[in-house]
């Protein structure tokens, strides 16, 4: 694997603490090119990790290392990237801003304590940002607002920060203004002038008065607002002049209990604002001490109260992301959440997905106990070594052979279980097949070490149609993937038309005569059998009946017309799809008390099936889905409208708080093979979508001729 990672390091070492309080977890949330990763590396060379910042352009920054990365100029995978600051360890999760990745996002959600919600000032707020405000939100996440960009062309930081406050409410305020080459402090009143390459103070222009003034007064006012000290607003409104380190206390915890939401604008290319944010992540953000931990349980699904981040506690750790590299071998990203974890122990190693998303994953349930290897600090690719990892930290483990993404890792002597983090459902369907036999042992093997990475990613070996179907987030994420088989694993492979997996049916009541006689040469064949064929209700599957009188079919070779006609069911009678919904009567036959055996009569119960097929119309069936689309209540009339052109039939809408619907219709599975891409399309990925199975029923004429053409 190419290594272009920046290794122009400064102190390079990583920052080790033994206590959870001088830890700090961010993850960095925004849109794709709002700069999370290159605001990485000017916090990096703020804190004297890196003399020089890479860039995204030339594929050497610390956080995208991978080649797809690289290649695509973007994040596509979460990683971490550790620095000190005023004796804190700051861990920055850097994660991808495109939706098709919300899987990575959703990890580093996980593994931190706080976010930064990463914003360009060249651009707005999109959808699924918002949307991720709003679940920090609900589980008190907090939470700081970085608007980059400031030297863009078309950069308009007052713009952007309305953009922010209207998305994310009145509580959003600005820390800071930027001035010419610098910022001015709005509580202190300082200017911090970068024009040096070195951050040195002075006082503000004067013609900054007035938008000063405005600013720091609903500043103040905001941060009083959050104080625990009820009087300080009528001190303040008479007139009293506010301590400032009262205000930045109070600032601080409002910070730290996520009812204050600070803004900090920042231009990474020049570090403008960078020591302002790696103060506000410090000062203000709260170590993991105060996060609670994620819901516990044993293996057998008893829950376990009374952990606490603390590194002399019980081990209790969770991967949160794993990697393959076909030199490295496989290495494990871990939160650890109490106890703490030494180079060279035995960790129990529990995997129950199914415990909480049922069976429809790609991961086996397992329990195990591995040996920690090699523990170390990630910056990026670069893995420093560690001499143990505490509570409350991030670390990375080498060769964890059984341990997968969600995984829980905890003391051999005392198992646990993590409830796992909300895994989003991969809702685009992609068929592929080895370009070569010869690459099919190799394909089994990429795509299992694929799933044990990548929780987002389903593999399904469909047995109806006998495709192996991969369910992604979205094309970009499929490209990933099969990206991963061919450059990392060496397998070529082609996607080919997804098959959906059909029924056939007889339209009307047919007859079919099956005769199987064979005399020359060796054991003769003789079977001949009488079939009527009906159809049953929507929803039945298969009868048989026997009405045969006289002897006319032996009663022993009754069942093996039966097997016969099932076999030829399932092999299908007009486009090769299987067939259900029928009851088949055996009326007559005839027998040979030599050359009759059961294969015979199973040849002719096949062959009277397909005579009745060709005597009467022949229906396909369609599996149809219960889809239910979240959009906003802007779009509703759009995709009912797009759902109705799928020949999809409308349900209703349920109102989701105040400007949220939820569309429900039954739509075929033919028409929504392609519908994650086309919604996210539809509403520039403000809306969302689940389905579920609800039954089959028959395919209209026109589309049937077109199945049973391409059949």
């Amino acid at each position: 694997m190419a290594d272009k990672t920046n290794t122009s390091q400064g102190t390079g070492a990583a920052p080790a603490v033994d206590s959870p309080d001088a830890i700090r977890n961010v993850v960095l949330v925004g849109p794709s090119g709002s700069g999370k990763t290159t605001l990485v590396e000017a916090l990096l060379v703020a804190s004297g990790v890196l003399n020089r910042p890479g860039t995204v352009l030339d594929g050497s920054t610390v956080c995208d290392f991978d080649d797809a990365e690289i290649r695509q100029q973007r994040s596509v995978g979460l990683s971490l990237a550790s620095l000190p600051h005023d004796g804190v360890k700051v861990n920055l999760i850097d994660t991808p801003g495109y939706a098709d990745f919300i899987g990575e996002l959703r990890a580093g959600l996980r593994a931190a304590d706080c976010a930064l919600f990463v914003i360009s000032a060249s651009e707005g707020v999109d959808e699924p940002t918002k949307t991720v405000w709003q679940e920090c939100a609900h589980v008190g996440m907090p939470r700081a607002v970085v608007i980059t960009k400031l030297d863009h062309a078309r950069a308009n930081y007052q713009s952007a920060l309305a953009a922010a406050q209207a998305a994310f409410g009145d509580k959003v305020l600005p820390l800071y203004l930027p001035a010419g080459d610098g910022l001015i402090g709005l509580l202190s009143q300082t200017y911090y002038d970068y024009s040096g390459g070195k951050r040195s103070t002075s006082t503000p222009d004067s013609s900054y008065d007035d938008q000063i003034e405005e600013l720091r007064g609903t500043l103040i006012e905001g941060i009083i607002e959050e104080s625990e000290d009820e009087s300080l607003m009528d001190r303040y409104l008479e007139g009293e002049d506010i301590d400032q380190k009262v205000l930045i206390d109070d600032l601080e915890r409002a910070v730290e209990r996520g009812s204050f939401f600070p803004v900090i604008p920042v231009c990474s290319a020049s570090g403008v604002g960078t020591h302002e944010l790696l103060e506000v992540a410090t000062s203000g953000f709260p170590s993991p001490l105060v996060h609670a931990l994620p819901e516990v349980f044993s293996p057998h699904g008893v829950a376990r109260t009374g952990l606490t981040c603390d590194p002399g506690g019980p081990l209790l750790a969770e991967v949160v992301k794993t990697t393959s590299d076909p030199y490295v071998g496989r290495v494990s990203l871990v939160r650890v959440f109490s106890g703490t974890i030494r180079p060279d122990a035995t960790v129990h190693v529990s995997g129950h997905f199914t415990s909480f998303f049922g069976s429809q994953n790609s991961h086996a349930d397992h329990d195990e106990d591995e040996r920690i290897g090699t523990l170390s600090f990630p910056l990026g690719k670069v893995q420093r070594p560690a001499a143990q990892v505490v509570a409350g930290d991030l670390c990375a483990i080498g060769r964890l052979t059984r341990a997968e993404t969600g995984d829980t890792l905890s003391d051999k002597s005392d198992p646990l279980l993590l409830k796992p983090w909300n895994m989003p459902e991969p809702l685009l369907p992609i068929a592929v097949q080895a370009h070569a036999k010869t690459d099919e042992d190799k394909l089994s093997v990429g795509l299992q070490r694929l799933a044990a990475e990548d929780p987002t990613l389903r593999i399904e070996q469909n047995p109806e149609t006998h495709q192996i179907v991969l369910w992604c987030m979205g094309e970009a994420h499929a490209d990933v993937v099969l990206d991963a088989l061919a450059n990392r694993y060496g397998v070529t492979v082609d996607t080919v038309e997804l098959r959906v997996p059909l029924r056939e049916t007889f339209g009307g009541k047919a007859k079919g005569h099956g005769r199987h006689v064979k005399q020359s040469g060796g054991h003769g064949q003789y079977a001949v059998c009488d079939i009527e064929v009906e159809p049953l209700p929507q929803g039945s599957d298969f009868e048989f009946v026997d009405k045969v009188v006289g002897g006319a079919v032996p009663r022993q070779f009754i069942p093996s017309v039966e097997k016969g006609v099932r076999a030829q069911m399932e092999r299908g009678v007009s486009a090769g799809y299987p067939m259900v919904g029928i009851r088949v009567t055996l009326l007559d036959g005839k027998a040979h008390s030599v050359d009759s055996s059961d294969m015979a009569f199973q040849m002719a119960g096949g062959l009277a099936l397909r005579e009745a097929a060709a005597a009467t119309k022949v229906s396909l069936l369609e599996p149809v889905d219960l889809v239910s689309v979240l959009v906003p209540d802007d779009l509703v009339g759009a995709v009912m409208s797009d759902l109705s052109g799928r020949r999809g039939r409308l349900l209703g809408t349920d109102k989701i708080g105040d400007d949220r619907t939820v569309v429900k219709a039954e739509v075929p599975q033919v028409e929504i093979t392609r519908y994650a891409i086309d919604l996210r399309s539809l509403s520039h990925g403000a809306a969302s979508f689940s389905r579920e199975f609800s039954r089959y029923e028959a395919m209209p004429e026109g589309a049937a001729a077109k199945m049973k053409s391409s059949a």
